[in-house]
Formats: C-alpha cells, sequence, structure tokens
C-alpha cells in the first residue's frame, strides 16, 4: 500500500504545480501549495478540503521564506516532498532584452527555488529523509533564439540540482531536476513575458519563431496530468534520477544536442590536449 506523503509544491495554482498537486491529492497524499493571491488559495484548498493546505508566498519574498517553511512544519509535521516549481518563461531577443528582465527571471526560477531549498535544508538533514523535486526545463540542456534568459535560469537550476544531489545523497535525501518539453501548460501564454521588438535586423528570423510559439500554445504534445503521474512515480523510487526527462520532444532534442556535443569535442580534441604541460 502506497505511504501517503506530505508534499511543499511551490506555484501551485497553475502549471505543473497545479497538475501535480490534483494529482498528489488524488492519490491520497497531503499537499502544501504556495499561492501569491487570497483567490488563488481559496480555490486551491476547495481542490481537497482538509489535505489541500495553500500558503500565499511569492517565493522572491526572500525575508519571508524561512518563517513560513517553519510555520508549515509546525502546522502541518514533517514535509517529505519539496517541489520547486515556481517560475515563468521570459521571451525576447537578447540584444533587444533589458538586464532587469534577466534579474527578475533569475528571482524567480533560480534565487527562489534556491531560497526555499535552503529553508527546507536543516530539516531534511536532521531527519536524513526528503525528496527535492526542481522543474527546471528541456531549455536547461538545449537553447532556442528568443528565450536566452529563460535557458540561461534553466542551466543555472540543472547545475544546481546537480551538485545538490550529490552533496545530499549522503543524508538520504534525493535531488531530481526534471525537465519538460513542450506541455500544455500557460507557460507560452499568459505566464510568458514578452520584450517588445525594437530592431528590424532580427525580423526576418525572430519574428516567425516568435509567431509560431504563440501559434503553438495549447496545442503542445506533452499533458500536464501524465507529466504529474510520473513526478509522483519519481518520488516513490528508492533510488531516483538526478535528471529526469518528459516528452518525447525533449528526449529527441536532448539527444541531438548531446550528439552534437560529443562530436564537436571529438572534432576539437587535439586542440584541447594541446594545452596540457
Amino acid at each position: 500500500m502506497p505511504v501517503t506523503k506530505t508534499l511543499f509544491i511551490t506555484g501551485a495554482s497553475s502549471g505543473f504545480g497545479h497538475a501535480l498537486a490534483k494529482e498528489a491529492l488524488a492519490a491520497g497524499h497531503r499537499v502544501i501549495g504556495t499561492v501569491r493571491r487570497e483567490a488563488d488559495l481559496q480555490a486551491f484548498e476547495a481542490l481537497s478540503p482538509g489535505n489541500a493546505h495553500g500558503v500565499i508566498l511569492d517565493v522572491t519574498d526572500f525575508d519571508r521564506i524561512d518563517a513560513v517553511v517553519a510555520e508549515t512544519e509546525t502546522a502541518f509535521g514533517p514535509v517529505d516532498v519539496l517541489v520547486n516549481n515556481a517560475g515563468y518563461g521570459h521571451e525576447g531577443v537578447f540584444e533587444e532584452s533589458p538586464l532587469e528582465e534577466m534579474r527578475r527571471q533569475f528571482d524567480v526560477n533560480v534565487f527562489g527555488a534556491v531560497a526555499v531549498t535552503q529553508a527546507f535544508l536543516p530539516c531534511f538533514r536532521q531527519r536524513r529523509a526528503g525528496r527535492i523535486l526542481n522543474i527546471t526545463s528541456m531549455g536547461g540542456t538545449i537553447t532556442m533564439p528568443g528565450i536566452a534568459y529563460y535557458c540561461a535560469s534553466k542551466f543555472a537550476l540543472e547545475g544546481i540540482s546537480d551538485t545538490l544531489s550529490q552533496e545530499l545523497r549522503p543524508f538520504g535525501i534525493f535531488v531530481t531536476a526534471v525537465a519538460p518539453g513542450s506541455f500544455r501548460t500557460d507557460w507560452a501564454g499568459r505566464s510568458m513575458r514578452r520584450t517588445p521588438r525594437s530592431i528590424a535586423d532580427y525580423d526576418a528570423s525572430f519574428d516567425p519563431v516568435r509567431k509560431a510559439r504563440e501559434d503553438k500554445s495549447g496545442k503542445q504534445l506533452g499533458d500536464p496530468q501524465k507529466a504529474a503521474q510520473a513526478m509522483l512515480q519519481v518520488i516513490d523510487e528508492p533510488t531516483p534520477p538526478a535528471h529526469l526527462l518528459l516528452g518525447s520532444d525533449a528526449l529527441n532534442l536532448v539527444r541531438d544536442k548531446l550528439k552534437r556535443t560529443a562530436d564537436e569535442i571529438d572534432r576539437w580534441e587535439a586542440l584541447t590536449r594541446s594545452t596540457d604541460h
């Protein structure tokens, strides 16, 4: 019989966070979900009264995070699984995109996840148990025109996750970077921040990319409910993967990127070796 777990999911009102919360509640787990508005909190708790508990928290409100985590563990007992899901996508040509947009992208997608994780780690380490899922992206391995800031944030979270999985494994704490491909979430719709176009030189190469992304929104291959079921399977695994791709598009694109990277390493091997003493 499956063991009931307590999950703490950031960004639980939409996207993968919402899908995972619904599937976890349906499986009999308890879910504490962070949301940013009172209306979202009420809607979240209505999913399963008594088992769904909302917390109003913006993950960039760094001064509040430690207190929220302490209050959560006091009120609901030990959290078994932390899911760092809160995030959004920024789209814009690099040259046109203000630096402030990159700071905001990293505050939410990287620093928010880091701050929440650091708040939970003393509890996990003391108990010698815990699971952490960091929702990254295939954009943490591959890149596409027009999402440099987003990819950069997901590359960063992938690197942090991989390092953290090595640091925490001796304490029985497992970290998995979950990297979805294109799914039918709000990522490319209302959740996407788009920098306005301003430099005509990029029109021919980028405008079709932006239009294709907008047109594809809501028609992506990936099913968020199935992604949620896959994540629930991962948290039940005795030795979960450090990295998990979700979606056949992510699988194909990442495999192709890794092959091209290996080919390039081989092609330049002599020059690489020439720098040794």
